[in-house]
Order: structure tokens, then sequence, then C-alpha cells
């Protein structure tokens, strides 16, 4: 423990006495001033003022953020320092980022209907580019003192953006056929648009394909029992868990849909950075592709 500051403010007093602060502490005056005397070295300083920034970045991502994003925020901000310098001073002053878990598949298929095929292939690549041509969804449930919330998500392969979500206290397909909706009035596709699932029965049912037909949406599903088929959607239930949901307890379903909304429009698709963007945020990303097209028209 550093026990000079105590000695500081022990001096600092009217009646302050310097040697008996050190008789008490088992410090040697000589060593007392020589600190007092010393100045901290370059380095030093500007790890001080690091760590400082780092933990602005820490606490603005509510504690999520691990040393490659905070790393990323900094080169944004225009300071160029290692991966490793940011995560020693991390570690050296408590901070850590949150991992998502493990996820288990909940899929309900319907042995009755008629198999569709798998228009993704396992092919998650991104490309601002091809935004709004393939999607992917699932459903995932909330435990909140009411009793379960669920939540249904459309994500964009192309830049991970949450183009589509809702929630509801049942698993009728109303719920992911109102996610696909909202993505569909929200993002106005102007071509086809596959959209890839798990085998739920929700996602297979006749009411859900009658819906895409309507869009202009084709449907495409994963294989039984393979949950890498969907990997994004899952990825991202990960994530929402991890970073949120699994962080406090809900008393009501609409407390949670209520965080739910914030971080996903206020904090998922306009801020946070995602390591397969090459740590932009999906809306970043996406404006990337608007960049480059208006380059290409003035060219």
């Amino acid at each position: 423990m550093n026990v000079y500051p105590f000695i500081e403010a022990e001096q600092a007093r009217q009646d302050g006495n310097v040697r008996r602060a050190c008789e008490l502490l088992k410090v040697s005056r000589s060593a007392y001033y020589q600190h007092r005397t010393t100045v901290p070295s370059t380095r030093e300083r500007v790890d001080a003022d690091l760590t400082v920034r780092i933990g602005r970045i820490h606490e603005a991502s509510a504690g999520t953020y691990g040393s490659p994003r905070v790393h990323a925020e900094l080169y944004a901000q225009g300071r160029r320092h290692s991966r490793k310098r940011i995560a020693r001073l991390m570690r050296t002053a408590g901070m850590c980022g949150r991992t998502p878990k493990r996820w288990r598949t909940t899929t309900v298929p319907d042995p009755t209907v008629t198999p569709l095929p798998d228009l993704i292939g396992r092919d998650f690549t991104t490309n601002p580019d091809q935004v709004d041509a393939r999607w992917c969804g699932d459903i995932t449930y909330i435990n909140t003192w009411e009793g379960w919330l669920y939540l249904a998500t459309v994500i964009d392969l192309a830049s991970r953006r949450v183009v589509g979500w809702a929630t509801a206290d049942h698993l009728r397909t109303d719920l992911p056929a109102q996610a696909l909706s909202n993505a569909v009035v929200s993002r106005r596709p102007t071509g086809p648009v596959i959209f890839h699932s798990d085998r739920g029965c929700q996602y297979t049912s006749a009411q859900y394909t009658r819906l895409a037909q309507r869009h202009n949406v084709r449907l495409s599903v994963g294989r039984k029992g393979q949950c890498w088929d969907n990997a994004v959607a899952e990825s991202f239930f990960a994530t929402i868990k991890t970073e949120l949901l699994d962080r406090r307890a809900w008393p009501t379903r609409a407390a949670a849909r209520t965080a739910i909304f914030t971080w996903i429009e206020g904090w998922y698709n306009t801020r946070r950075r995602h390591s397969t963007l090459g740590y932009l945020s999906p809306a970043a990303y996406e404006a990337t592709a608007y960049t480059s097209r208006s380059f290409s028209k003035v060219a």
C-alpha cells in the first residue's frame, strides 16, 4: 500500500508531525522526501492520462468493452497505442470486458411441413454493398417477474444491423411476423431478400410463408440440430444477454422491452463496435457503402 499520501496529509495539518507519521508507518523520512521530489516519467504521465481515457470508454460501454474495442475507439479518436499496452493498463486498473456465453438451441420444428432449402450455406460474409439482400433471424426469451418475454429479430447479414425486431409474451407466429414486417417497413428493400432462420415451426408456418411472399422475401432454413447454420442470429442473442439482459433482474416486461429498445437502437446499431466489421458500428459500416457510391458518381 502507498503510505505517502497519509504522511502528506499529516504534514498538511497545522500541527502535523512528519517524523511521528513516518515512525508509525515504518517509513524513513529520507525515503518520504525523496518520493516528494521524484518527478513522474513521461511514459508514466502518458499512462496515467491514457488510463483515464480508457476508463471513460469502458464506462460509456456499460463495462462491456475489452481491450480490442477500447483500442478501436481510441484509434478512431486519433490516439495510436498498442493493444497490449491498453490491455496492461486495463488489468492494472481492474477493468475487463464481458465475454458472451455459449448458446443453446430452443427450436421446435414442425415435422409435417415441406422442407425449405438452405440458401445461405453458412456464408455470413459482410459487405456494405449487399445491404438488404440477405437477412437472418431467430427468437429468444427473457425471464421477468411477470413471466417470459420473447424477442424476435431480423438482422442484415451484410452489416450485422438489427433491421427489425419485436417482443411479445407468447411464441406464436405473430411475433416473428411482426419483426419481419418491421424490417420491411424500416428498410424498404428495392429487390428480393433472402431471410434465413432455423427450422422453428413459426418460420415454416403457412402464415409466415404468405407474409414472406407478399414482401418478396425468399425463406431459407438451416439444417436440423445445427445452430451454427444460423450463427449470426445466435451470436447476437449471446451478446445482448451478456451485455444487457443477464446483468440485472427484470421486474416487468415493459422495463425489459424499454431496455432492449435503448440497447438495440441507441447502442448496438449506432455505436457498438463490431469485431466482424473491422470494429465499426453497423451504422458506420453501412455508411461506407453510401460514401463509396457517392465518390463513384463524382468520378
